[in-house]
């Protein structure tokens, strides 16, 4: 897992719900460079024409409110977001991004990023930097730490049963 990761940052608002995030009318795509093409479809239709691979959503608090569908953290990943900083992620999301090898960060000063502002994040030292402050956020913790490291929960899994 890349501890320093740098992109742009799309913002987005409060209580971004998951059927924004991926719209539950596209459940039934399988293929991943299908689920890729409706990231944030429910929030900006437009998204994926203006994502590149490295660009990082910033939200406001309960990102990922809604239903429990992995699709969202998954949809994210695939569309080539490499993480995600809020001020707060909704409890579900929180740890289906973690099962799916998503980074997830919190962070209070999200106001403070702009759209198109490159921000990068420092997993090692636990900051996010926006070009003009940097600003800390909220420890990951340990074992949420190994399941990205291992690139999400059944990647780990395997790696446990080898042992």
């Amino acid at each position: 897992m890349k501890t320093l990761l740098k992109g742009r940052a799309f913002v987005f608002g409060n209580n971004i719900d998951t059927d924004q995030i991926y719209p539950g009318r596209f459940v039934e795509y399988t293929n991943i460079e299908d689920v890729a093409k409706y990231a944030m479809f429910g929030a900006d239709p437009e998204f994926v024409k203006d994502v590149q691979a490295g660009d990082i959503i910033v939200a406001g608090t309960n990102f990922g409110c809604g239903s429990s569908r992995e699709h969202a953290p998954i949809a994210l990943k695939a569309a080539g977001v490499s993480a995600v900083v809020a001020k707060s992620f909704a409890r579900i999301f929180y740890r289906n991004a973690f099962n799916t090898g998503l980074p997830i960060f919190e962070l209070a000063e999200t106001d403070a990023i702009n759209e198109g502002d490159t921000i990068a994040i420092s997993m090692e030292s636990g900051e996010v930097n926006n070009g003009a402050k940097t600003y800390k956020f909220s420890p990951i913790p340990p074992f949420m730490q190994e399941l990205l490291a291992a690139g999400g929960l059944m990647n780990y899994a395997q790696k446990e049963m080898k042992k």
